[in-house]
């Protein structure tokens, strides 16, 4: 049980905490911004796909 309450009052590093806010944000940002993200990722690939041919 040492272990742990070291661990809950250690301040080195990124905590659990500020991870998991970083991870809440990121999903959030996806959710948002969706379609255009779905777009955009779609017209990458067509390109790769197209210029493909050229090399």
């Amino acid at each position: 049980m040492l272990g742990f309450k070291n661990f809950l009052e250690d301040e080195e590093g990124i905590g659990v905490v500020e991870m998991i806010l970083i991870v809440v944000v990121l999903i959030g940002l996806v959710l948002i911004f969706k379609n255009k993200l779905t777009s955009l990722v779609t017209d990458i690939f067509e390109t790769i796909t197209e210029r493909a041919g050229e090399v």
